[in-house]
Formats: C-alpha cells, structure tokens, sequence
C-alpha cells in the first residue's frame, strides 16, 4: 500500500491542484477580497491612534479627574471610587469612538457586503456588547487599582494573574451566558452528517454531546465555527451558514478543524500564550506609566499610578503596546489554527472539502499574501496555505489522487 501511495503521490501535482483552486477567485471579487483585508492593516493603526487621541482628550481636558472626584463624593472606599471612574471613563469613550465604531462595524462592512443587520440592529448589538463592558470592565479594572495599592512595584504581576482569572471565568461562561445574548444556539438536529461528526469525535475520544448550530445567517453570510468554554461549558459550535452554503465534505472537514482544537488543549494553552504578552504589556506599562505620570500628571490632575484617574494614562500605553504586539497575538493564534488544519485532515479525510472551506474564506481574508504580510496580519493561514496543504495530503494519503476542478460560482453559492 505505501509503494502504491508513493506512486500516486509522485503523479500527483500539488501545485497544480492547488492552483486548480486558488484560480476560481478571480477578478473584481479578488480584487475586493484584498482590498477589504488590505484596508484592515490600516484598521489596526488608525484605531490605535483614535483611542490614544481619546484617551489624551480625556487627559487634557481633566474629566478622569472629575470622575475621579466624582467618585470620591459618592463612595468613602477606594473600590468604589475606582469602580465608578472606570465606569464613567468606559462611557464616554464609547460615545467619543462611536463614529470610529460606525465607519468600521457598520459603514465599511456594509460596503464590501459582509454584513445583513440594518443600522439599528447593529446598533442594537454595540449596545449590548456595551452593557456587557460596563458590567465587566469597571469591576476588572477595580480590582488591579486595589492590588496596585498594595504592592505598587510588583502590581504588573499580580495584575496578569488577576486578568487571568477573568479570561478564564469569561472563557467558561460566554458560551452559556454571554453568546446566547447575540445569537440562538440550538442542537444539531439528528441525522446522517450529525451521526458522521460524532463518530469523527468518538475516533478521537473527543465529547460531541454538545454540538449546536446558531443562527449568524442574521448578521452576515460569512462561514464559521468554533470551539468555546473551558470544563463543564466547553461546546463545539457551528453556525446555519455552514450547513446552508456548503457541502457536507466541508462541514465535516471543518468539524473536524474544531475538533482539532479542543484534542489539543488550544483554549487553554492560548489564554495562556496570551496572558504571558499581556503580563509583558503591563511590565512595560508599569514602567513607563509613573515617568509619563511624572512629567505630565500635574496638567491632567494625576497624582500617581495608583490614583484612579490615570486609567487614561494606562490605557493610552497599553493601546500602543497592543498595536506593536500584533505579530504576536497573531502567531499565537495562527499557529493553532495550522496545529487545527493538520488533525483535522487525519480526522476528517476530506482534504477537497477542507480546500472548498477555505476557499469560501477569501470572502473577507486575502487569498495569497507575501510571507511577511501573513506573519504579521494574519490570524489564520491564508487559503493559499491552507489549499496546498490539503492538497499535499490529498497526495500522501489518497489512493489514485485527481486534480479537482471546482465549478464555476461555486463561490458565490448562497
């Protein structure tokens, strides 16, 4: 059997097959693929900027002080006073960044065509993922002024540990409590393609009692799936445009991406890659907040790091730095996602399905970018990348491989 694969494979042409598919995206809608992504690098430095520029108004005109001093006349303890400041602060950058939000979430999606929601939907939805931050994110950030106070040099560390705490506890309960707000999640209905990916999981000896399909067909047509929670929570979850606009060779090949991802530990080991930059972040900011504070915290009425007022300062340092950690996040992430690409070819066998899937993709991420391009930017493989790759499978395990013509508009397939 291996002497007739490697036969197989050696007549096999993996370029060309790979080629066979990355030339279906041809044209205007290859054009407008890059340039939506393209446009998104630009995305990262202009938002980074806004939010430095409304961090700095804040800071200019004094309002963390007057929320500060606000916070002061209302609560005796120092939780509270921070809690409200964090609040105040949260609001009125939400409403100084929502023309930002507007052209980004709203104006530019709808112009490319990757989003169905009407305004006020949408805005219906910024405002719950606002509501959402406002529970979470005052509390949060009470809780890392307090422990500011009490060790003001090691503050960075104990810091990383607090937001561990809460990425985990988050992790664990979004998918109950947090994504049902956005969405309807419902079980996979029983049936044949139901029955082949829990028989995928159970060769894999990974629990599929949980699979749900959401309704995301609400909001745009783009394909996804995912694995959320941690412990008890953990889920496997795919969305009604994957069952609607693919195959099932692609809806198992993905799957069995997803199943990649919990058989690997990746929810787990990936809030902890990300902490360790984040912990980074604040070492930094740890750092550099008390000389900014130093020099300028007289004109904005900040007295030092641990006076609730200087979240501004923080989060304008903390904004920079993020930009500037852009590769690593991505990396993190990305190399997940190729960990994911190869268990799911063993598990699924369906590497024409999974070159299909990642073709569909290219609706909102560009095709085939530079090798430094996709280092930096990209969170996921390209499709390039990922369609070879099936295809290079298709030649090491496929008995008699052919080349695969997708048809034509298989693409636009609604």
């Amino acid at each position: 059997m291996f002497d007739l694969l490697a036969a197989s494979a050696a007549s096999f042409d993996v370029e060309a097959a790979t080629r066979a598919y990355l030339d279906t995206l041809q044209g205007p809608a290859r054009a407008k693929s890059d340039a939506y992504f393209e446009g998104g690098y630009w995305l990262i430095l202009f938002g980074t900027l806004i939010g430095v520029l409304i961090d700095w108004l804040i800071l200019r005109f004094r309002m963390a002080r007057a929320f500060r001093d606000l916070g002061e006349r209302w609560f005796k303890r120092r939780f509270g006073v921070t809690w409200l400041t964090a609040l105040l602060y949260l609001v009125v950058g939400a409403v100084l960044a929502l023309p930002w939000s507007i052209y980004t979430g709203y104006w530019r999606e709808k112009q490319y065509d990757l989003l169905d929601l009407g305004f006020g939907a949408w805005l219906g939805e910024q405002m719950i993922g606002l509501a959402i931050s406002l529970v979470i994110g005052p509390i949060i950030v009470a809780i890392i002024y307090a422990v500011i106070a009490r060790a003001p040099r090691s503050w960075w560390l104990w810091g990383t540990g607090v937001t561990g705490v809460f990425l985990f506890v988050l992790g664990m309960l979004a998918p109950v409590f947090l994504s049902p707000l956005f969405n309807e999640y419902t079980e996979m209905e029983e049936g044949p393609l139901r029955d082949r990916i829990v028989a995928m999981a159970q060769a894999y000896d990974v629990p599929a009692d949980n699979i749900y399909v959401f309704d995301q067909s609400k909001q745009h047509k783009r394909i996804s799936a995912n694995v959320s929670g941690f412990g008890p929570t953990i889920r496997i979850s795919l969305n009604d445009n994957l069952l609607e606009r693919t195959s099932e060779e692609e809806i198992v090949a993905v799957m069995g991406h997803e199943l990649g991802h919990y058989k690997l530990g990746h929810g787990l080991t990936r809030t902890l890659m990300m902490l360790a930059v984040i912990g980074l972040g604040l070492f930094l900011v740890s750092i550099l907040a008390p000389k900014l504070i130093a020099r300028k915290g007289a004109d904005w009425g900040v007295k030092d790091v641990a006076d609730p007022a200087s979240i501004p300062v923080l989060s304008l340092l903390l904004s920079i730095y993020f930009m500037l950690a852009t590769p690593l996040f991505n990396n993190i992430t990305r190399v997940q996602e190729n960990e994911a690409d190869a268990f799911g070819l063993e598990a699924a066998q369906e590497p024409d399905g999974f070159a299909r899937a990642a073709m569909r993709l290219s609706e909102y991420r560009k095709l085939e970018p530079g090798d430094l391009e996709e280092f930096i930017f990209f969170t996921h493989p390209s499709g390039e990348n990922r369609v070879r790759r099936s295809m290079q499978w298709k030649a090491d395990n496929v008995e008699n491989p052919q080349i695969e013509t997708p048809p034509e508009g298989y693409l636009d397939a609604e």
